[in-house]
């Protein structure tokens, strides 16, 4: 009697051992059957363009700090002094648009967005793409110290000697007088963040500007009609890009669509 009873107790202790194991497991089991279910997300792709007489290695610290920030980072070189504006664009631009869409895990995946991030003449590139191609996907730009409205030290250095050696036909196309191309491509009609450096390396170049400058382009004519949000920042033309301030605002951009205020800092804090 006493054995049947064991063998009764020992039966039902199994089966609730059994039973809480399989409540225990199932919703780890469900979890993990959903997600093997979804499509693999798609994560969005972000071009960087470098400026005039730059290259890509320019912008490797962004490149650095936007894949680690999760995107996936195309950083761009091009031939910034070999060629006009209007013919660097395309060739720039085009196939790093091909690299994002290559990143695309499968066709059930949702597509991802593709954002811009450029300094200089880059983000004049990006004007002139976008008034010639219409992106389907494109997300947020974000432009670091660009002459959208040209600047006046190519005005009075653009005629001479060695100028446009050095600079080439982009360079020249960089004023603010009749050969100036920012001026001729119209308001942001894209989600765009602009980001204006006020310190200078060069108070030389600095004399040519009036107003607060970066050393190679005035704060106001960074500024561009249309744009969401644009921000000052002490630092200058030739090194904002490596900042490590401006890349953590450029981060912050991509990702609220806004740049980060000091109550917001004071508010994390």
């Amino acid at each position: 009697m006493l054995n049947h009873l064991s063998r009764q107790f020992l039966s039902k202790a199994r089966a609730n051992t059994l039973a809480t194991r399989i409540a225990v497991a199932l919703p780890f089991l469900c979890a993990l059957l959903a997600t093997a279910a979804m499509p693999a997300q798609a994560r969005d792709c972000v071009i960087l363009l470098h400026g005039l007489a730059k290259s890509d290695s320019s912008m490797k610290m962004l490149e650095q700090a936007v894949a680690e920030a999760g995107f996936i980072a195309v950083n761009v070189g091009y031939p910034s002094t070999d060629f006009p504006i209007e013919k660097l664009a395309g060739p720039a631009i085009a196939p790093a648009l091909d690299s994002c869409a290559r990143q695309e895990p499968d066709a059930d995946t949702e597509t991802s967005r593709v954002h811009f991030v450029t300094h200089s003449m880059g983000g004049i590139l990006v004007r002139q793409y976008l008034s010639r191609v219409q992106v389907e996907n494109l997300g947020r730009v974000v432009m670091l110290g660009p002459p959208n409205q040209g600047s006046e030290v190519v005005d009075k250095l653009g005629s001479f000697p060695g100028f446009h050696f050095i600079y080439g036909d982009a360079g020249v196309q960089l004023g603010s007088g009749k050969m100036s191309v920012p001026n001729t491509l119209g308001a942001a009609r894209f989600d765009l963040g602009i980001i204006a450096g006020t310190r200078s390396i060069n108070p030389i170049l600095s004399r040519m500007l009036p107003g607060t400058d970066d050393g190679k382009v005035t704060v106001e004519r960074t500024r561009l009609e249309g744009m969401r949000d644009h921000l000052e920042m002490p630092v200058t033309h030739v090194f904002m890009m490596k900042d490590q301030k401006v890349i953590a605002q450029v981060i912050h951009y991509l990702q609220h669509g806004r740049f980060k205020r000091e109550p917001e800092q004071a508010a994390d804090d």
